[in-house]
């Protein structure tokens, strides 16, 4: 459980890092699943539903960059969304009626791993109202080198940036340089040993670097809403829907809260996963290599 003063932080600077929250047996089981999965690519040319793969991955030396939508494609992780302690956390901060929205599994190998241009969860998945968030499961100790998620502290309460590429087409990526009144300098680095979990607001601006380093950087993510927080983009599937409640009750008069929106729409021009939409941006914040001049 977190104190009054980590959901006050939370409340004011729309994120709050809890450590040591995996007990290390359930942490060696996700690792072990995570390596079981990311074998699995070995042989495939391209990206798959399940994998999201790296410019440089061959399929004699598979490099996944991304296992989509985990709690989708493999039970053990719709069940790991119920984590007791991870939801006990979660009503403190979204209310006792809590829904999993999401999940994917990022992965930042040595050396390579990928960055994320700056954007907001809001931008893809706008909902009634905004009690909702992500959480970040770390599966390896994460620090200033290899490539820690950064968010802007009260970003949550300012604008929807604009996440579209020059064309008008949505790619999730923001271009600080066209958002007036942005200030990155005072973005924070989410730190933590593996097993610790950040929870950030869906509206806070966030990023991650290429990671550099001669270590790994995974991190589990699952987004959750309040269960009176509809998406705005529909339900497809109701019985879905009400299968992903973890906590509380459900129901079918959302919560209406006005906030800014900014539809994703029109979709992508690059389709598949948040790395390949942002590949439409027109400037890049994060340097990008294939392969690094030097590995710390």
């Amino acid at each position: 459980m977190l104190s009054m003063s980590e959901v006050e932080s939370y409340r004011q600077n729309g994120y709050v890092v809890a450590p040591n929250v995996l007990d290390g047996a359930t942490l060696s089981k996700i690792r072990q699943m995570v390596a079981e999965i990311c074998d699995g690519a070995r042989g495939l040319e391209t990206h798959s539903k399940v994998y999201d793969l790296e410019p440089s991955h061959r399929p004699d030396a598979p490099r996944v960059r991304r296992i989509k939508v985990p709690h989708a494609n493999f039970p053990f992780f719709r069940e790991l969304a119920g984590y007791g302690p991870m939801v006990d956390i979660l009503r403190q901060l979204l209310g006792p009626d809590v829904r999993l929205h999401g999940s994917k599994i990022n992965m930042k190998a040595p050396g390579y791993g990928s960055p994320v241009e700056w954007h907001q969860d809001w931008a893809f998945y706008p909902h009634t109202n905004d009690d909702v968030l992500a959480v970040g499961v770390l599966l390896d100790d994460v620090d200033l080198d290899n490539g820690a998620m950064l968010v802007v502290p009260g970003s949550h309460q300012g604008p929807t940036w604009n996440h579209h590429d020059d064309t008008g087409h949505f790619c999730g990526a923001m271009d600080p340089a066209q958002c007036p009144g942005l200030d990155l300098a005072p973005a924070v680095p989410l730190l933590g040993r593996a097993g610790s979990m950040s929870f950030h607001h869906v509206r806070a601006v966030h990023g991650s670097a290429q990671n550099f380093s001669s270590r790994p950087r995974t991190l589990l993510l699952y987004e959750f809403a309040a269960a009176d927080a509809y998406p705005l983009m529909g339900v497809p599937d109701f019985a879905d829907f009400e299968a992903r409640l973890v906590a509380g009750r459900s129901g079918i008069e959302p919560r209406i809260v006005p906030a800014p929106v900014r539809m994703p729409l029109p979709p992508p021009r690059f389709k598949g996963s948040i790395y390949e939409s942002q590949t439409a941006i027109g400037r890049r914040y994060f340097e990008m290599r294939q392969e690094p001049a030097v590995v710390r």
